[in-house]
């Protein structure tokens, strides 16, 4: 029973929101609004549940140090400092826990995005490589695209950034559509498989 009513109401709600979808009526739109705000509060529990769960698996690698555990004491002590920051002091934005926030959190998060820009290089270096027609295309685009968006770009050729322009536009997204397409047919299938039962992960625990 502790598997079978937890898919009964997942079957029973998934059908319901998938037809009152297509039912533009007041008593189904209300439904919908009122389903939502359920969706938020259980959000807000999961995010209890969330916290409680990065607490137990920092404590865990304290405890028992493993590797890179001063870390985990680093994670846990922001937390609990912005946590008792933000609840006392307000987050007013002239707060301290904003001027944390603006000092602190901020810079760290444009230093991760930096380094993500030297990886994008060297999976561009390796992408680039022309060993078969496909990667040459891609070399090529990416060339004309980069030398298109320049501010000189006219100077080699007065078309040149209008091309550019258009590769953007035309076959890259002709390319992101067909992307897209096949995230939303996974999304699709997954999430029918969910209602069907098929899929259990999230249930949790063995089959």
């Amino acid at each position: 029973m502790k598997r079978k009513i937890p898919l009964a109401i997942c079957f029973l709600m998934g059908i319901v929101m998938i037809v009152q979808f297509f039912i533009p009526h007041p008593v189904s739109l209300a439904f919908s609004s009122t389903i939502y705000n359920w969706v938020i509060a259980l959000m807000a529990f999961a995010l209890v549940l969330a916290i409680g769960n990065l607490i137990r698996h920092h404590s865990i690698k304290i405890k028992t140090r493993k590797e890179n555990w001063p870390y985990s004491i680093v994670t846990l002590s922001s937390m609990t400092a912005m946590a008792v920051i933000g609840l006392f002091w307000g987050i007013d934005p002239a707060s301290l826990y904003q001027r944390i926030y603006l000092n602190v959190f901020a810079p760290l998060s444009a230093s991760m995005f930096a380094l993500l820009a030297y990886y994008m290089t060297s999976a561009a270096y390796r992408a680039f490589k022309a060993r078969s027609l496909e990667a040459t295309l891609l070399l090529i685009s990416a060339f004309i695209v980069m030398i298109g968006f320049m501010p000189f770009a006219r100077f080699i050729h007065p078309r040149l950034p209008a091309f550019a322009e258009w590769i953007m536009q035309v076959p890259n997204m002709a390319s992101q559509r067909g992307i897209l397409f096949g995230i939303a047919f996974g999304a699709i299938a997954t999430a029918m498989k969910i209602i069907l039962g098929i899929e259990r992960s999230w249930l949790g625990g063995k089959e």
